[in-house]
């Protein structure tokens, strides 16, 4: 996933199509940005006509998913954190269970979320 910068539009195709959507109308955000998520190899149309995420697709919401729930925990600890996401972070020692409930970044956690916002501020 090299510099394959997406657009919050195409992000939020991605997450509809994930979500499902219909094969006669798939909507116009879908529409719009089909040909270049499917180029890029994070959505395909199927042989009957539906429009269903990659591998490479999950893996892109998924990543985010983690990447926005680690700026809500440097924030909040008291951030919701979805089961899977925290499982994921938790296992590379980003998150740590808080007593009383909630979740705090870990130091590696805070180190790689200032790299991912340094890298953010670079590419614009």
């Amino acid at each position: 996933m090299k510099n394959e910068e997406l657009t919050t539009d195409e992000y939020d195709a991605l997450e509809l199509v994930r979500r499902g959507v219909k094969r006669d109308n798939p909507g116009a955000c879908v529409g719009r940005n089909l040909k270049k998520l499917s180029g890029l190899k994070m959505m395909q149309v199927m042989r009957d006509g539906r429009i269903v995420l990659t591998e490479k697709g999950q893996q892109l919401l998924f990543l985010r998913r983690c990447v926005q729930t680690m700026k809500a925990l440097a924030s909040d600890p008291m951030a919701p954190v979805d089961a899977d996401v925290g499982r994921f972070l938790s296992l590379k020692s980003h998150i740590a269970p808080v007593e009383g409930g909630g979740h705090t970044l870990t130091e590696k956690g805070r180190e790689s979320l200032e790299d991912i916002q340094r890298n953010e501020r670079e590419r614009r």
